[in-house]
């Protein structure tokens, strides 16, 4: 009985460090963090983030979201939300819509973007504009994942700017420089 018990306290433990999963939005240089819900898209998500830095093209559309494709499809489970400033959902498995007004579908929630009103969702997503390149990502663009070279720390980014893990294949920048690891 007891070993059950330590099974259903990891079990939980593991589903609520994916609930508190905070990912970070960037547009145009500025960054906001956005929490995401516990469901198999946003473990989908996380893997994939994980692995570098999603940047996608999102439009804005009937003066409520903006949303576009993100290239591959996510797990869904569909279920009707009153969508709300700051949601981010899932559309047919391969759209994301982050809301600035409002609306009622049948998506996947994603998440929800952290402490900004709607007038300042509406400024951050760009309400109205077309072509906006939107970067998800795990760590900041803003931190630093630092590695010791000649005893000085030096920061380890993609060619997108954004900080990656130390050991990430692919081309990489660091101090100013390009390798390819």
């Amino acid at each position: 009985m007891k070993r059950v018990w330590i099974i259903l306290v990891a079990l939980l433990l593991a589903n609520t460090k994916i609930m508190a999963q905070k990912v970070f939005i960037s547009i145009d240089g500025r960054v906001e963090t956005a929490t995401l819900v516990n469901n198999s898209a946003t473990q989908a998500l996380v893997e994939r983030l994980h692995e570098a830095p999603i940047t996608v093209e999102l439009n804005s559309s009937g003066d409520f979201e903006i949303w576009g494709s993100l290239g591959f499809s996510l797990p869904t489970s569909n279920e009707q939300i009153d969508a709300q400033p700051g949601d981010i959902v899932l559309y047919n498995g391969s759209n994301i819509c982050i809301f600035y007004g409002q609306n009622s579908w049948s998506y996947t929630r994603v998440g929800r973007i952290d402490g900004l009103s709607e007038n300042e969702l509406r400024t951050f997503l760009k309400a109205g504009e077309r072509n906006i390149s939107v970067t998800l990502s795990i760590s900041s663009p803003t931190d630093f994942n630092k590695v010791v070279a000649n005893g000085a720390a030096v920061a380890i980014h993609s060619l997108s700017g954004h900080v990656v893990r130390t050991g990430q294949r692919g081309i990489v920048i660091k101090n100013k420089k390009k390798y390819l690891q």
